[in-house]
C-alpha cells in the first residue's frame, strides 16, 4: 500500500551518549560508498515537495555518508526501511520527517535532496522512501537520514549522519545471509521476470564509463540468470546491451555489443553456463526506457537485458 501523505513532527528528547551505530540489515548488505568530512552542512527536508524549494533545515557538523546494495528475498522498500528505522529509533533518534515516492514529491523531491551519484546510490523515482531523525546527545544534536530504493534485483540504502564528533560517526553494518526466493525454484527474481515477461533487466551490473569491462564483483542478477539457465537447459537467452544517447550511434552500438559479450563471457567462465544457451547483441541507444535528457534517465538507459528467445 502506498503512503497517502508524509509524516512530519518536531520533538524534544533527553541527552543520549554519542557513539558508533550498528545496523542489522534485513538482507545481505554489500558496502558501496563511504564518504566523510570533518564539518559541513546537510539539508534535511521537513515537508514534501509542493511548489518551489522544499521546507527543511540545514544540519551542521561532521558528516558521514554511506551506501549499500542489499540482496536476498526480493525485499520491498518498506521491508528495507522499517527495520533500519526501528533500530535508529531504538538508538534515540526520533522522527523528523518520513515519506514515500509520490507522497514525497517524486522527481522534484529526489532532486532537491543530497543523494550519492550512480553507481554509489540508485534511486528508482517511482519506488523510494525517505526518513530523517534527530537525537540530543552530550555533545549536542545529531541528525540522521535514510534513503532506500530498489532495482529489479537489489535494494539500495544511503545513510547520512550529521553532528556527531568525527571519531564517533563510524557505522557498522551487520549483515545476514541472503533469504532464498520461493516462486520459481532455482531461478530467483531474474527467472521470474523471464517466465512472466520474456525479458529481464540485469540492473546491478557495473561497467566503467565508456568501457566494456565488467566489474569484478559478484552480481546477484548474473547468479539468478545462471541458476535459471541451469535449472532449464532447454531455455535460450539473448543478452542485449543498451547505452544512453551521448555520442554517435555506431560507436554506441559497438559498445553495447561489447558489454553484452562481456556478460556472456562471465556467465560461461565463472558460472559454467553452456555457451549454446546464450548469445549477445547490442542496439546502442535505439531502445531507451527513460528520457536521455536527465542524468537519472541516462543511467536507466545504460543496461544489459536478457531476452528469452527459445524454450526448445
Amino acid at each position: 500500500m502506498k503512503a497517502t501523505g508524509a509524516i512530519c513532527g518536531l520533538f524534544l528528547s533527553l541527552p543520549a551518549a554519542a557513539g558508533a551505530l550498528t545496523l542489522d540489515f534485513p538482507g545481505f548488505a554489500t558496502p558501496i560508498a563511504d564518504f566523510s568530512v570533518v564539518k559541513d552542512s546537510h539539508f534535511l527536508p521537513t515537508d514534501p515537495f509542493f511548489e518551489g524549494p522544499i521546507e527543511g533545515l540545514n544540519a551542521e557538523g561532521a558528516i558521514r555518508k554511506q551506501s549499500w546494495r542489499v540482496t536476498g528475498g526480493g525485499l520491498t522498500t518498506l521491508q528495507l526501511l522499517a527495520p533500519l528505522r526501528e533500530q535508529l529509533q531504538a538508538a534515540g533518534y526520533e522522527t523528523l520527517f518520513e515519506c514515500e515516492a509520490d507522497a514525497c514529491g517524486g522527481f522534484d523531491f529526489r532532486y532537491q535532496i543530497d543523494v550519492l551519484p550512480e553507481p554509489e546510490m540508485h534511486v528508482n523515482l517511482g519506488d523510494y522512501r525517505y526518513f530523517s531523525g534527530k537525537r540530543v546527545t552530550e555533545d549536542g544534536p545529531e541528525y540522521v537520514s535514510l534513503i532506500v530504493s530498489r532495482s529489479a534485483n537489489a535494494g539500495f540504502v544511503q545513510l547520512t549522519r550529521v553532528g556527531a564528533p568525527e571519531a564517533s560517526v563510524a557505522i557498522t553494518a551487520a549483515t545476514k545471509a541472503p533469504t532464498p526466493t520461493l516462486p520459481l525454484a532455482d531461478s530467483g527474481p531474474v527467472g521470474e521476470q523471464l517466465e512472466a515477461k520474456g525479458h529481464a533487466t540485469l540492473d546491478d551490473l557495473y561497467f566503467k564509463t565508456g568501457s566494456s569491462e565488467l566489474g569484478d564483483e559478484g552480481f546477484a542478477s548474473l547468479t539468478g540468470l545462471a541458476d535459471y539457465l541451469k535449472a532449464h537447459p532447454d531455455r535460450r537467452v539473448t543478452l542485449v546491451g543498451h547505452t544512453d544517447a551521448e555520442g554517435a550511434l555506431d560507436a554506441n552500438i559497438a559498445l553495447s555489443k561489447r558489454r553484452a559479450a562481456a556478460v556472456a563471457s562471465r556467465l560461461v567462465e565463472r558460472h559454467g553456463i553452456d555457451p549454446a544457451q546464450i548469445s549477445a547483441d547490442g542496439v546502442g541507444y535505439l531502445a531507451p526506457r527513460a528520457s536521455n535528457l536527465t542524468p537519472e534517465g541516462r543511467t536507466q538507459n545504460r543496461r544489459v537485458e536478457a531476452i528469452l528467445t527459445s524454450t526448445q
